[in-house]
């Protein structure tokens, strides 16, 4: 998955989507979270930078991950790459 190539980013932050002219602000955990997606991260490696960095346990660090990932892909910020997710 991608965040797609026209969204703009802040440090911090905002999302801008110039298509749709839609806003948007993230906290600093999504906006790690999106800088590791535009760095080309997987799921695995981003939940374990999260997992290593915060403290909480794993399936707190999984369900709240992929909650964002829903809530970004359902605003049409990010792309699949390739037909499927990488894991």
């Amino acid at each position: 998955m991608n965040i797609r190539n026209n969204i703009a980013l802040s440090d911090s932050g905002f999302l801008f989507d110039p298509s749709t002219g839609d806003s948007f602000s993230v906290n600093p955990i999504g906006m790690e979270i999106i800088r590791m997606i535009k760095g080309g991260k997987t799921d695995p490696e981003i939940r374990q930078y999260l997992l290593s960095t915060y403290q909480t346990d794993e399936a707190t660090i999984e369900k709240d991950y992929y909650d964002f990932l829903k809530m970004v892909e359902q605003f049409h910020l990010i792309e699949k790459t390739d037909g499927k997710e990488k894991d």
